[in-house]
């Protein structure tokens, strides 16, 4: 489809330039990009719109005259090059293009089939979009005091599917992801597993952790036969009801991390073995999900850095002192005035020299391009972080690095159930897997009813497979910045706008050419069969799927992966009309050619769901 609307544009400048010499017309010859392309309201007027109100000042002539000129030129001086484009007419104000339907399905199955799993990921000129960028991606950040979250599945999703499509696109895809596994809700859960499960509770009294610690095991996960990373979330749970208990624990929390931070050794251990549960707990539902990274970064190891870079800063004069001994900017350029109407500044290094986050954040963007030399880096985060990244932008260019007018923040909206606001400590928050597992076993009930067991080959594999498409889907279909409720049962439903429709299509395709080859039908690509696909239904499937290409590359340059999940449903609805309306088996006898054409043209749409979904984590399915 593009090849031919690029065509259109051709010709439509070629005219209005043939216009302006008969008509001695003193303007600039018309480019290709002056040629503006609209669909028309009714398929009737054509494939292709071409408004001429643009030009009506330029040419002093009406719209209507133009587009009768135009057409008029086309068709007696571009007759031969017309041809394989379409026929052109005036209607109006518009130069209207009825397109060559046999040439449009010609090359664009012919491409797909050609290319197959890489369709979609070439340009115009068989190149590769993006080629040459490098981007680096950092997405999920998880807390090593409890597992993943509905949260992070939506931020998960996010980053792996925006890292997929850069990459088809010809990018260079670097992915990273931060641990956060110091600070004092670390210590929190370190708390209440002394109390509840080290089997010496003596080690906590109410002035801190007693001198004489010492890293004692006595419940583990295995031993409460529980996931590593609950386990680890559960006592976060338990320190909640400790400090309500008594309100000293915050405190008693405080100076554990004090010790931390000296370096108790004994101290250190148990956190080596908690922050271990953790992390090997979220690398299984990383697995399970299909998330994966290129390099992990562990705030332990970076929360020092960056105190030297604004230091530096300092003494250029970026950065100044303020009256209390702390060192500040000036941040007033990138968020405007405070709510006073004065100016905004922004700590970074405390009056007693200590950093604060963002100079810690600030350390970790240097640190990371000097690991890899990115021209590009995207921070998915929630959008509750807006702030801090105009500031951390901000500063970077302060500082003088050029890359940091290529730092972009994807920023989300927040995801909740229809129960509410879920909240961590107090134990409300939706568990990653519980939800998965949830969702998979509502799949597997929606099996055992149709009695598909058998016919599905794996039924346990195939519904955990559904479960992540019916997440995925919903959790990407919804532009990023949009604060949305998921809800399960909604996501679940094999009907309407869900990844379990798409995955259904896609394995109705698949029944579909198994049946064909049983009866000794097969695609024909040829010309001559691929030029009987005339029919409406036929004719807005073959435009969608000549459209992936564009769409992909559009979704890689906005970073947005509800660009290509909302086209899976396009195509999904394209194909439903096309086959309700087209039978494909039943003309086999009457005409062959037809048949053939039409399972081409089925087989393609298979081929483009199959690319598409991998790009926003929809496992695609042969049976269902």
């Amino acid at each position: 489809m593009a090849d031919l609307q690029k065509q259109c544009s051709e010709l439509a400048a070629k005219a209005l330039n043939v216009l302006i010499q008969k008509k001695n017309l003193s303007c600039d010859p018309v480019t290709e990009s002056q040629i503006l392309l609209e669909t028309p309201p009714d398929p009737a007027m054509g494939d292709v719109g071409i408004p001429l109100f643009v030009f009506a000042k330029i040419f002093r002539m009406a719209p209507p005259v133009i587009a009768s000129e135009a057409a008029s030129i086309i068709s007696s001086e571009f007759a031969e090059e017309a041809k394989d484009t379409g026929t052109f007419a005036a209607m109006g104000p518009y130069l209207n293009v009825k397109l060559n339907k046999a040439n449009l399905a010609s090359d664009t199955l012919k491409k797909i089939s050609d290319q197959k799993d890489s369709y979609g990921m070439l340009s115009k000129d068989g190149s590769k979009p993006l080629a040459g960028r490098r981007v680096m991606i950092e997405f999920s950040s998880p807390n090593t005091n409890k597992p993943l979250h509905l949260g992070h599945l939506r931020n998960d999703a996010l980053g792996e599917s925006i890292s997929r499509i850069l990459k088809a696109c010809g990018a260079d895809v670097y992915k990273v992801n931060i641990i956060n596994n110091r600070g004092v809700h670390i210590c929190k859960s370190m708390v209440a597993y002394v109390v509840n499960h080290s089997g010496h509770p003596e080690y906590i009294t109410d002035q801190g952790l007693s001198a004489d610690y010492k890293f004692t095991l006595k419940d583990t996960p295995e031993s409460l036969g529980l996931k590593s990373d609950r386990f680890v979330g559960d006592c976060y749970v338990e320190f909640d009801k400790l400090s309500k208990a008594n309100p000293k624990m915050e405190e008693i929390a405080q100076s554990m991390l004090i010790e931390w931070e000296k370096g108790n050794e004994e101290l250190r251990k148990l956190w080596l073995q908690m922050n271990t549960w953790a992390t090997d707990g979220i690398k299984q539902t990383y697995k399970r999900t299909g998330v994966s990274f290129d390099k992990l970064y562990f705030e332990s190891e970076t929360y020092l850095k960056g105190k030297d870079e604004i230091l530096k800063g300092l003494e250029k004069g970026i950065f100044f002192k303020a009256d209390d001994g702390s060192v500040r900017v000036n941040v007033t350029d990138a968020v405007g005035k405070n709510k006073e109407g004065g100016d905004n500044e922004k700590v970074l290094l405390r009056k007693d020299g200590t950093s604060v986050y963002i100079t810690q954040d600030i350390g970790t963007a240097i640190s990371r391009h000097n690991d890899w030399d990115f021209n590009q880096l995207v921070y998915v985060v929630g959008s509750e972080q807006q702030y801090h990244f105009k500031v951390l932008f901000y500063i970077l260019k302060k500082l003088g690095f050029d890359w940091a007018n290529q730092l972009f923040h994807l920023s989300y909206g927040m995801v909740n159930l229809p129960e509410g606001k879920m909240k961590s400590r107090e134990g409300t928050v939706v568990d990653a897997d519980d939800l998965i597992s949830s969702l998979r076993d509502g799949a597997f009930s929606e099996i055992s009813e149709k009695g598909r067991e058998e016919a599905v080959g794996n039924p346990e594999e195939v519904a955990e497979k559904i479960a992540l498409g019916a997440l995925h889907y919903y959790l990407l279909v919804a532009t990023p910045s949009k604060d949305m409720l998921f809800n399960p049962k909604e996501s679940l439903s094999f009907n309407g706008n869900t990844g379990p429709y798409l995955q259904y299509m896609g394995a109705r395709i698949c029944s579909i050419v198994r049946k064909a080859q049983e009866t000794g039908v097969s695609p024909d690509f040829s010309d001559e069969a691929l030029a009987k696909l005339t029919e409406s239904a036929e004719w807005e499937l073959i435009k969608t799927l000549g459209d992936y290409p564009e769409v992909l590359e559009k979704a890689a340059e906005e970073l947005n992966p509800s660009v290509v999940a909302s086209y899976l449903y396009d195509v999904s609805k394209g194909f439903s009309k096309f086959y309700h309306e087209c039978p494909i088996l039943a003309s086999a006898e009457k005409d062959p050619l037809l048949a053939g054409a039409r399972l081409a043209l089925a087989d393609c749409v298979r081929q483009v769901l199959k690319n598409a979904m991998e790009m926003v984590l929809i496992p695609f399915l042969e049976t269902m």
